[in-house]
């Protein structure tokens, strides 16, 4: 097993050589493209984006421009503004990128978002203006921890980066948030609390602890000691796991309308409608 050696009296020495030192298992380092690389944490935008295709593709007939409109507004919200104001917060990802450089790509990001946002509504004759607001809140009040960090906890992370995707996604689409969306909605929130829970404990050894020992004595009699490599192994390959699994789904979702031409790509007032009959499949 990594990180451990046996030792002459039948037990194995602990794994603190093998600390972990980046921040976070998708880390690349502080410095250069690597710092902005980590800003991203590409596991976890990649996964709440999927919920937002997800979302999308909980209705009769999926509307393809306005799938990537709302992509690309919840990549620069989420993706880019959200994991800006999270390092300009104490700084966890410890990378060098300048404060300015966080604050503008912050900036950058929810306006950006808010832009595409009131573009939706203008061509789509739904009514998902009021959502641009409560979006752009979640982003700073969370992870500026405003309100005395009384919205930094799992239950509105659950909320913002899970359900909240699947019900834009969805209305955006629907105009209407019927059962399914709300369902779907439920699935993202508990999943996204799921997520939340392993990664909390990984998040503070990876980023807080110095040194972790600990001792097994097995039935058998002999001893196994352990340390923080050991520990954050299985919570991180589930989190992994969650990640690729999320990304499956929504892929499964999008093939769907794709294969039965359930789909259409509308771009409003821009240009005329593409419709596409059912497939023979």
């Amino acid at each position: 097993m990594r990180g451990r050696a046996t030792v002459a009296d039948g037990g194995t020495a602990a794994d603190n050589e093998d600390l972990p030192t980046a921040a976070a298992y998708y880390a690349r380092g502080t410095h250069g493209w690597r710092a902005w690389w980590t800003l991203l944490h590409p596991p976890y935008t990649l996964m709440h984006l999927s919920f937002v295709v997800f979302g999308a593709a909980l209705v009769p007939v999926l509307d393809l421009y306005l799938l990537v409109l709302t992509l690309a507004a919840f990549f620069l919200a989420m993706g880019l503004a959200a994991h800006a104001l999270d390092e300009l917060k104490g700084r966890p990802l410890k990378t060098t990128i300048p404060t300015n450089a966080l604050v503008a790509l912050a900036l950058v990001g929810l306006t950006g978002a808010a832009a595409l946002g009131l573009w939706a509504a203008h061509i789509s004759d739904v009514a998902i203006l009021w959502l641009v607001p409560v979006g752009v809140f979640l982003v700073v009040a969370y992870n500026l921890e405003l309100f005395g960090g009384r919205l930094h906890n799992a239950h509105v992370f659950a909320l913002a980066w899970g359900a909240f995707p699947v019900l834009v996604a969805g209305y955006a689409q629907s105009a209407s948030f019927g059962l399914p969306l709300v369902l779907g909605a439920l699935f993202a929130y508990l999943l996204s609390r799921a997520q939340r829970s392993l990664s909390d404990s990984v998040r503070h050894l990876r980023r807080q602890a110095s040194h972790v020992e600990g001792t097994i004595r097995h039935n058998d009699g002999t001893t196994e000691r352990f340390g923080m490599a050991r520990l954050i192994e299985a919570p991180e390959a589930a989190l992994r796991l969650l990640v690729w699994a999320t990304v499956v789904l929504a892929a499964s979702v999008l093939a769907y309308h794709l294969v039965a031409g359930t789909w259409v790509w509308d771009a409003g007032p821009v240009g005329r409608p593409l419709r596409f009959p059912q497939s023979s499949l």
